[in-house]
């Protein structure tokens, strides 16, 4: 497997250091910014597979990053935070971070998350195309090959967490899926998160579909979950 990039983005050098030993450990090969601007100028040099990037930085903070990576990238990105606030946590997934851990943490666990974020983002070789390789529900049109999809032939971008539990619901598209469910389909490793981290895909998932006039992505049944709606 070809070794995977990661650009890891904090103004505090110690934690720079702790998060390059850990990764260049599990064979990963690192690069670092100090801030959100440096982070731009390296990602747009040489683009990364992943970047880890903290948001409370000088010069340009990480959430204002992510918002200009997003304008042309859907490359994973897993928010850093010393703030364990909910809003955080919410705004980061919202404007499109796929995971969000908070300081101190575990560099074990920050490895772990980044190999579950990888793995679902992993480039398959092109393939002569299955039928089983495209789902496809009304207007909607995925292809888990090519990590793409499209609504009435305009392709939307969705993050990996985002399309993953796009995916899940495609799959069977007349089942209603608990938040458990969509957890246990998206994550792995057993990683777990708040519903509200799944409320929060959820509805971004739904937004990104609004832009392109698809305004009834995904249904909500109250007291229950979440279905795939008719996508006509």
């Amino acid at each position: 497997m070809t070794q995977k990039k990661i650009l890891v983005v904090d103004d505090d050098p110690h934690i720079r250091e702790v998060i390059t030993f850990a990764l260049e450990k599990a064979e990963m090969f690192v690069t670092t910014a100090n801030d959100g601007r440096q982070a731009l100028q390296s990602y747009t040099d040489s683009p990364a597979d992943l970047i880890v990037l903290d948001i409370n930085m000088p010069e340009m903070d990480g959430l204002e990053c992510c918002r200009e990576i997003r304008k042309t990238s859907e490359v994973p990105i897993l928010f850093l935070s010393s703030r364990d606030e909910e809003i955080d946590r919410i705004l980061g997934l919202e404007i499109g971070g796929d995971d969000y851990v908070t300081k101190p943490f575990s560099p074990r666990e920050l490895v772990a998350r980044i190999n579950v974020i990888l793995k679902r983002t992993q480039a398959i070789q092109p393939q002569v195309q299955t039928d089983d390789k495209t789902l496809t529900h009304g207007k909607l049109v995925l292809d888990t090959e090519q990590h793409a999809l499209w609504w009435d032939k305009t392709a939307v971008s969705l993050t990996a967490t985002e399309f993953a539990m796009l995916a899940q619901m495609l799959k069977q598209p007349k089942r209603v899926f608990s938040r458990d469910a969509i957890m246990q389909g998206s994550y792995q490793y057993n990683v777990f998160v708040s519903d509200r981290t799944i409320d929060s895909h959820i509805r971004h998932i739904r937004s990104k579909f609004s832009e392109v006039g698809c305004h009834k992505i995904i249904e909500t049944q109250h007291g229950v979950g979440y279905r795939l709606s008719a996508c006509e």
